[in-house]
């Protein structure tokens, strides 16, 4: 999590209102300090059955990803509204799945809820049918990240102590709450796909023997290589695979707790003669993703991806939009269309602003990202408490998680919403369809596995009627200013 590098309206506006027990998918988020004036759902086109369903969540929380009683049906006809075209002749990437980072903090914090509750959330965060939201991807830290409540590595010494052969090697920092909630969580969804970054090696790997900043000694490569063997290898052992690695998060930002800097020439050597060969040779099948930190820096991925030795070991890179901008991510891909790329952490600047935020990360991240070759989607991070914590002395102290969890009272915030509206329908193997993008609508299509067209739709000018044509027949319909639907058929 890197902080102060940008600033997206609404970041730090709004009070975050008070916490809601545990609850079904359209429960309250909090309040804003001006609340806007209630307005009417779309109204029906025609009597009947609906063609389409209607998913809505409106800036004044009036609707909250909540399912809309209309009836949506495709009529011949061109219509004289801006029309949204889909086009499923036209297809684009796969998709992996939407999610969020299950920090050590978010696992502390569903760990000591009761059971029933902890339950009931888990379902309502990761099962797939009617009533949750089908979260189908994770990101986990490899050992500690800022939101955890202490810095730790899985191979941590006294001072002065080295361990070349990782034999004190330990997946012990996670058995108290990160294992068991992940668990959990698999037991409800097992398909669902795990990112695994590091925040630092162990301190005696580091040219500065701490947890914040310096870099790995080049005598320790060839280790630390092994001890991403051993991480694997381990969460195997619990019955947890990985899809996919980064090497470092935010390999050019030292200042937070814990982080590393790795240059993209390190992290080249790295990959091409020791992590990617001792992967390889262990049998892991496990993908290597390269950079995972701002879009502003494509030389960094690229740079690696022109060194074809680098290259054969490496699936794609991975993105923030704490700076640069969303569209960069076509430029990796266009550059290598054969190495895919991801979208893996954005922050919610705490206390919030709802209407704000859901506009900001719908329009950036869940249709930006993916209109520009994202197979994922991950906002960071799932749940964090009242103050804003767990996080390390020096972390991010303003995170705003998806939830906020005080006890088994829970507040759902934007990202919560953000992240349902993709999650719950563009399913694993999902491929993105052509749209255009008329005015203020922006928007992105997916075809799912099973042949639904899912439309996720973002009105960020004032309330507006539009038809989605579809195959030479048209459905008309309306969304408020600020609101975002999700239609599917």
């Amino acid at each position: 999590m890197q902080l102060l590098t940008r600033v997206y309206p609404g970041a730090a506006a709004a009070l975050l209102g008070g916490a809601l027990l545990l609850g079904g998918c359209g429960g309250n988020a909090g309040s804003d300090p001006t609340p806007q004036p209630p307005t009417a759902p779309p109204p029906p086109t025609t009597a009947g059955p609906s063609q389409v369903a209607l998913w809505l969540t409106t800036p004044d929380k009036t609707a909250l990803f909540s399912k809309q009683a209309v009836t949506l049906n495709f009529k011949a006809g061109t219509g004289s509204n801006p029309t949204i075209d889909v086009d499923t002749t036209r297809t684009y990437q796969t998709i992996d799945g939407f999610g969020y980072s299950l920090t050590g903090g978010s696992a502390q914090l569903l760990n000591q809820m009761s059971a029933p509750n902890r339950a009931a959330l888990l379902k309502e965060l990761f099962a797939t049918d009617e009533g949750h939201i089908g979260t189908s991807y994770l990101r986990l830290s490899i050992g500690a990240s800022d939101l955890d409540e202490r810095p730790f590595t899985y191979n941590d010494l006294p001072t002065g102590q080295t361990d070349p052969t990782l034999a004190r090697f330990s997946l012990a920092p996670d058995r108290q709450h990160l294992l068991p909630v992940l668990k959990e969580i698999l037991a409800i969804n097992p398909s669902l796909k795990l990112l695994g970054s590091p925040w630092t090696a162990p301190p005696w790997m580091k040219t500065n023997g701490s947890y914040i900043g310096g870099s790995l000694r080049p005598e320790y490569y060839a280790v630390y290589a092994q001890y991403f063997v051993q991480y694997l290898r381990g969460m195997q052992a619990e019955g947890i695979r990985l899809d996919a690695i980064t090497l470092q998060n935010e390999p050019l930002h030292g200042g937070n707790n814990p982080s590393m800097l790795m240059t993209a020439a390190e992290q080249a050597t790295f990959i091409r003669d020791h992590v990617g060969p001792a992967l390889r040779a262990a049998g892991l099948s496990t993908k290597i993703i390269l950079y995972d930190h701002n879009l502003d820096r494509p030389d960094y991925p690229l740079s690696i991806l022109l060194d074809p030795e680098a290259r054969q070991y490496v699936d794609g890179s991975a993105f923030h939009l704490y700076g640069g901008s969303i569209s960069t991510m076509s430029q990796v891909h266009n550059a290598y269309p054969d190495k895919h790329v991801y979208f893996t952490e954005q922050w919610t600047g705490g206390p919030g602003n709802f209407a704000a935020d859901l506009s900001w990360h719908l329009d950036n991240l869940i249709i930006g990202a993916t209109r520009n070759w994202s197979r994922n989607v991950l906002e960071w991070n799932l749940a964090a408490d009242q103050n804003y914590g767990p996080h390390t002395t020096g972390g991010c102290s303003t995170c705003l998680g998806a939830l906020t969890i005080s006890g088994n009272a829970v507040t759902r915030n934007s990202a919560y919403y953000t992240v349902a509206h993709a999650a719950k329908f563009a399913r694993p193997g999902s491929v993105r369809i052509a749209t255009n993008l008329p005015g203020t609508l922006p928007n992105v299509a997916f075809k799912t596995p099973s042949g639904q067209k899912v439309l996720i739709v973002l009105n960020t000018g004032a309330s507006q009627t539009f038809d989605i044509r579809y195959r030479g027949q048209v459905v008309t319909t309306r969304l408020d200013g600020g609101a975002v639907g999700t239609y599917v058929w």
